[in-house]
């Protein structure tokens, strides 16, 4: 069970979501026929997006996840996540940013619902 620290910080996440995970959201997570999860808490962590149903975590990655510790961190993070049965998916920003639709497709096939 997540403390409530953890707890208190999803919520707060959840209410000032990034410009690229709210167009992410807002822009095609929001209409999907599935449960979409905002700021979730699993164990330890807090993922930007969860789709229950299919234990997908969906992570959009700022420039700060593309350096040595940010690459290191994330993996381990995945790893852990892997290993209660997630997949993890990253997007970046610049992805959400120039490529949305692509993007939309990729999630509709690890979904699929394509």
């Amino acid at each position: 069970m997540p403390d409530k620290r953890t707890r208190t910080l999803a919520k707060t996440m959840r209410r000032r979501m990034t410009k690229y995970e709210y167009r992410l959201y807002a822009g095609f997570l929001s209409s999907l026929p599935v449960t979409v999860c905002r700021q979730k808490v699993i164990g330890d962590y807090i993922v930007d997006f969860l789709i229950p149903s299919a234990k997908l975590v969906i992570e959009v990655d700022g420039s700060q996840h593309y350096s040595e510790k940010g690459l290191e961190s994330d993996a381990r993070r995945d790893d852990d996540l892997r290993l209660q049965g997630y997949s993890v998916v990253h997007y970046s920003n610049l992805d959400i940013a120039g490529n949305l639709e692509g993007v939309a497709e990729d999630i509709l096939i690890r979904l699929g619902m394509n």
